[in-house]
């Protein structure tokens, strides 16, 4: 399982801080669970959040892009890649996870990634974060944008 051995944040603080969740609208139900986790798990720890919708994964990178150059400290993006009988799949996961590292990297605004590929419905549904899943990929992603950005602020503060 992929999910095995991963880091758990309990402690993060972000109050102050401003995130932006980027959400696909494809797959609405493990959307929808991938959505309310994160922006659960950003407030709990004390961050304003902003959720906006795209319309599908492709998108992420240029909403992302924008809302890191809007002065947040971090985005969450979101989505689902199904792998059907074409290339498609291969494109799309190429371009959104090299668009977003490139937002992230031309920014100095950490991406949370939290964009499942999968080769069907029910592993996405098994990270999905809802019940009876086995992971919860919106609560981690969130978590790696917040911890990151907490990481960066303490660099960057003399």
């Amino acid at each position: 399982m992929s999910g095995s051995g991963a880091v758990t944040y309990d402690d993060i603080d972000a109050r102050g801080m401003t995130v932006a969740i980027v959400a696909s609208r494809w797959h609405t139900t493990i959307m929808d669970a991938l959505v309310a986790s994160a922006t659960t798990r950003c407030e709990s720890a004390g961050a304003d959040v902003r959720v906006i919708a795209v319309p599908g994964s492709f998108e992420l990178p240029i909403v992302a892009a924008e809302c890191a150059r809007s002065g947040v400290d971090a985005v969450v993006a979101l989505g689902v890649i199904i792998r059907g009988g074409t290339p498609h799949f291969d494109y799309v996961c190429d371009a959104v996870t090299t668009g977003l590292t490139r937002v992230a990297l031309d920014t100095g605004v950490p991406m949370g990634f939290g964009v499942l590929t999968c080769d069907n419905e029910h592993q996405a549904l098994d990270r999905a974060g809802l019940p009876g899943s086995t992971e919860d990929k919106g609560r981690e992603a969130a978590e790696a944008a917040l911890a990151t950005a907490l990481t960066l602020r303490s660099l960057r503060t003399p």
